[in-house]
C-alpha cells in the first residue's frame, strides 16, 4: 500500500486486498448454488405451467365428460324386480325411473337422486360405536336396530334406504370402515296433490303399487323418455277448486269430478276428494286414496234417462213426439213407482227428459224392452270395467240375467238397481253427443299430429243429433239451468240416487250429479261434477238435489276450463246456434219414420233378434245387486227434480 500524497498534490489513492483462497471457494460455491435455483425455479415454472395448461385445456377448451365410474354415485339406480333386497346392486343395472308429465310438458313426478347406506359388518371394528357415530348424522335411525343389525354375522346388511346427499358426505367423513354407499333415487311429486289418485305411487324400491306408477310400471322402468298424460293441471286445479268448494259448502262428505274429450277419449281431469299429498302416499289411510272416479259405483239415477231415451230412438220403438202416462203411478205387487212433483199428465219425450219423470223413463223402457235394453248397455259397455289404464278401475254392479224382468227394466231406465262408476257415465254420454261412437277412455296424451282414435259405432248419427237437442233442452228449460253459460251451448242432465246402505237406501244420503256436454253444436269436452252425501242449505231451499248443488258448479269449471282449452263464447252466432238445438217440449207428430234409420245394434227387420244377451255374472256382487233392486221398490227415490220410489 502505498503511502498518502503530500497535501495538494492530485495523486489518487491506492489500496491492496488479498484474497485467500477459502475465500475464493466460498464465492464459486455461492454461483454454483445461484445457478441451480435458477434451473430450478425455471423447472417449476415450467411444469406448474404445463399443468395450468392441462387443465385449461381439459376444463374449460376441451371439457372433458365424466366416466360411467365417476357418475354412479350421482345416478339413481333401479335394481329391477328380480334383484333380492339382501344383495347390493350393481351401478351397471341402473336405469332412472322415468318422468311423468302432463299433456302440455309440466312435471307431474319425477326421481331425484339419493344413496342408500349398506354395511358389512365383517370389516368393522366396533359396531356398536359405529351405530352411534351414524345415529348423529342420520336422527331418524334407530340406533338399537342399527347396532343389531351390525351385530350380526352378515356380510351385507342395509341401515339405510334414502339418505341425503349432505348426509352421504357426512357419513363418509366419519371414516367408518365397512360403510358404503349404493346409488338410489326418490320419487318426487312437485304439485303435490295434483292428480294424486291418477299418479298412485312407489314402494321403497321405486316400484310402481298404484295409479299411473303401477300400469306402466315396466314401462317407466325400462323407457327413461318421459311419459306423457292427457291429464292438464290447469283444468285438473280448476275441477278441484270447485269441488272443494262446492264440498265445503254444502257438507259432503267426498266430490268426483271428469273431463273428458269426446273426440279421443283422453280424461282432461280426473278428481276425486278427499285426496293426499301423492309425496305421502305410503302415509295416507285407505278412504283419502280411494278415486271415486273409476273405483266408486254409484247408481246413476236420472243421467241415465239419456240412455233411455237414446235407446228407444235408435230402436225406433219411440218418437220425440210420443207421450207417455205420467199420470197414473205403475204399481209392482204391494210397491209403487211415482213421481215427486210430477206434472200427473201425459209427457212428450223431451218433457220426460226436462222433468225428469221417473213414470214416463220407465214407460220408454217398457217399450224398448229387456233384451234390446241389455244390448244396448252391453254396447256402451256398463257391463264391465270401463278399461282405463287404472287398476283401481272397478266392475260396476249389474243385474243377473234371471233377475232382470220387468221391474228391472223400468228401474234401470231411470238409473236404479244399477250402479257404475262415473266414468262409465262420462263415457256413456259422450258417445250419445259426438255421433254415437264409443271410445275407450285414456289417461295417455294423443298426438295431434295422429288420426283421432277409432271407436265402436252403437247408434245413428240421426239418434244422437236428436240426443243432443234433448240435452240442450234440459240446461235451457229443465232442471240443468243453473249450468247454463251463455254462448258455450251446454247440454246436460241432473241425477240424484240415494246411496244404498245396510238395510235398503239411506234417507237423506244422496249422490247428486251433473252429467254436461259443450258446446252442444260441435260437442267437444264432457263434464262431469259429482258431490257425495251433499247437504242442502238456507241458499238452496234445503235441497241437496243435483240442480241445485251439482249444476252450478258444473258451470263454474266450464266458463274456467273452456278459455283454457281454446274455446271462447260464441257470443256473435249465439241465436243461430241455439235455433239449430232447439227442440220443442211438444212435438208435432211426424210422419211416423223412427228418429234413426237402423240401429246399428238391432238386426234386420226379417231376421229375429237373439233370444238372449249375455250379460256378466259377478257372483261377489250378486247380492249387493239385490240389496239395491229390493231397495228400489221400498224405498222413496230423492226429493229432487227427479221422481220417487214409494213403499
Amino acid at each position: 500500500m502505498r503511502g498518502a500524497p503530500e497535501s495538494g498534490a492530485a495523486v489518487p489513492r491506492m489500496e491492496t486486498v488479498r484474497i485467500t483462497a477459502p475465500d475464493l471457494a466460498r464465492r464459486a460455491a455461492l454461483d454454483r448454488t445461484r445457478g441451480r435455483l435458477v434451473v430450478a425455479a425455471l423447472g417449476f415454472a415450467l411444469l406448474f405451467g404445463a399443468v395450468a395448461a392441462k387443465l385449461t385445456a381439459a376444463t374449460v377448451i376441451f371439457p372433458m365428460a365424466p366416466t360411467k365410474a365417476e357418475m354412479r354415485p350421482l345416478v339413481p339406480q333401479d335394481p329391477g324386480p328380480d334383484t333380492p333386497d339382501s344383495e347390493p346392486l350393481t351401478a351397471d343395472a341402473h336405469r332412472p325411473r322415468a318422468t311423468i308429465l302432463d299433456r302440455n310438458g309440466e312435471i307431474l313426478a319425477i326421481s331425484l337422486p339419493t344413496a342408500a347406506i349398506y354395511a358389512n359388518p365383517r370389516e368393522m371394528i366396533d359396531t356398536a360405536e359405529a351405530a352411534h357415530k351414524l345415529k348423529a348424522v342420520l336422527p331418524r335411525l334407530d340406533e338399537k336396530q342399527a347396532a343389531a343389525r351390525l351385530a350380526s354375522a352378515k356380510q351385507f346388511v342395509y341401515l339405510e334406504r334414502q339418505i341425503t346427499p349432505s348426509e352421504e358426505l357426512a357419513i363418509n367423513a366419519l371414516g367408518i370402515p365397512g360403510i358404503y354407499f349404493q346409488a338410489g333415487e326418490k320419487r318426487r311429486y312437485p304439485l303435490g296433490r295434483v292428480a294424486a289418485q291418477v299418479l298412485g305411487g312407489v314402494d321403497v324400491d321405486s316400484h310402481g303399487v298404484a295409479g299411473v306408477e303401477r300400469a306402466f310400471d315396466k314401462r317407466l322402468s325400462s323407457d327413461s323418455s318421459p311419459l306423457r298424460l292427457s291429464i292438464d293441471v290447469r283444468v285438473q286445479g280448476v275441477m278441484r277448486d270447485e269441488l272443494e268448494k262446492s264440498k265445503e259448502e254444502f257438507q259432503a262428505i267426498g266430490a268426483c269430478g271428469i273431463v273428458m274429450d269426446v273426440r279421443t277419449g283422453e280424461v282432461i281431469a280426473m278428481v276425486s276428494l278427499p285426496d293426499y299429498d301423492a309425496n305421502l302416499f305410503g302415509e295416507t289411510p285407505p278412504d283419502d286414496r280411494f278415486n271415486r272416479a273409476v273405483t266408486g259405483m254409484f247408481e246413476p239415477g236420472s243421467t241415465f234417462k239419456l240412455q233411455t231415451a237414446a235407446m228407444a230412438l235408435d230402436f225406433g220403438a219411440a218418437h220425440i213426439w210420443d207421450e207417455f202416462d205420467a199420470a197414473h203411478n205403475i204399481r209392482i205387487g204391494r210397491f209403487t213407482i211415482t213421481d215427486y212433483k210430477g206434472k200427473h199428465r201425459m209427457l212428450f219425450l223431451p218433457e220426460v227428459l226436462a222433468y225428469s219423470s221417473n213414470l214416463g223413463a220407465a214407460h220408454i223402457a217398457l217399450t224398448v224392452g229387456a233384451q234390446r235394453q241389455q244390448t244396448w248397455l252391453q254396447a256402451m259397455g256398463m257391463f264391465k270395467k270401463v278399461g282405463i289404464e287404472l287398476p283401481e278401475a272397478g266392475f260396476p254392479i249389474v243385474p243377473p240375467r234371471s233377475n232382470w224382468k220387468e221391474a228391472t227394466t223400468m228401474t234401470v231406465g231411470f238409473g236404479h238397481g244399477i250402479a257404475v262408476s262415473p266414468l262409465h257415465v262420462v263415457r256413456g254420454t259422450a258417445a250419445l253427443a259426438n255421433g254415437g261412437i264409443v271410445l275407450q277412455p285414456t289417461v295417455l296424451a294423443h298426438d295431434p299430429a295422429d288420426p283421432l282414435p277409432e271407436g265402436r259405432r252403437i247408434m245413428n248419427l240421426s239418434t244422437s243429433d236428436t240426443i243432443r237437442k234433448l240435452m240442450r233442452l234440459v240446461v235451457t228449460d229443465g232442471y240443468g239451468k243453473p249450468a247454463d253459460i251463455e254462448g258455450y251451448f251446454v247440454g246436460g242432465k241432473t241425477g240424484t240416487a240415494e246411496k244404498v246402505g245396510a238395510h235398503g237406501y239411506k234417507k237423506h244420503a244422496n249422490v247428486s250429479a251433473f252429467m254436461s256436454v259443450f258446446p252442444m253444436n260441435a260437442p267437444r269436452y264432457a263434464v262431469y261434477f259429482m258431490l257425495d252425501e251433499p247437504v242442502g242449505n238456507k241458499e238452496t231451499g234445503g235441497y241437496a238435489t243435483a240442480g241445485a248443488v251439482s249444476a252450478p258448479g258444473a258451470g263454474r269449471v266450464i266458463a274456467r276450463i273452456a278459455p283454457m282449452l281454446g274455446l271462447f263464447p260464441d257470443i256473435q252466432n249465439e241465436e243461430t246456434v241455439q235455433a239449430s238445438l232447439a227442440i220443442p217440449m211438444e212435438p208435432a207428430r211426424g210422419s211416423g219414420e223412427r228418429t234413426g234409420t237402423g240401429s246399428p245394434l238391432e238386426a234386420p227387420p226379417a231376421v229375429p233378434a237373439p233370444a238372449t244377451v249375455s250379460l256378466p255374472t259377478i257372483p261377489t256382487h250378486r247380492d249387493l245387486w239385490a240389496l239395491r233392486h229390493e231397495a228400489a221398490l221400498h224405498v222413496r227415490a230423492p226429493s229432487d227434480d227427479e221422481a220417487a220410489l214409494t213403499r
